[in-house]
């Protein structure tokens, strides 16, 4: 129950995402980095609204908290810089585009929240 709790929470942080056009969010499967195709298309829907309103783009990454602080610390940063390497390759000037890695989250309920990176684009 408390899982589906937190599914049904998370999704509606996304609708939250997509009901507010500059707030966009990627999830990544567990201890990865890769971008799959729904992350492909979250990320080529913020780069056209960064390219149509030549808006300044902020990429936070996220990583679950485990043994290892600091290779937690190392796939949030890997996960912001993928984000925005694609955000680049999708039409973004690489100078609008900051990313910010957030510490490891240690909260169980936080697992899939903690495999993510927000893109906001525009409003800061």
């Amino acid at each position: 129950m408390r899982r589906l709790s937190l599914l049904l929470g998370l999704g509606l942080l996304a609708g939250c995402a997509g009901g507010h056009p500059g707030k966009y969010v990627v999830f990544f499967t567990p201890n990865s980095a890769q971008l799959d195709a729904p992350a492909q298309t979250v990320i080529s829907q913020a780069a056209q609204r960064a390219v149509a309103n030549n808006a300044k783009v902020r990429v936070e990454g996220y990583a679950a908290a485990s043994h290892d602080l600091s290779a937690d610390e190392l796939l949030a940063i890997d996960r912001a810089k993928i984000v925005a390497r694609q955000l680049a390759v999708d039409g973004v000037d690489a100078g609008h585009i900051t990313q910010q890695p957030r510490g490891p989250m240690n909260n169980e309920d936080g697992a899939l929240a903690s495999r993510r990176v927000e893109i906001e684009v525009g409003g800061h």
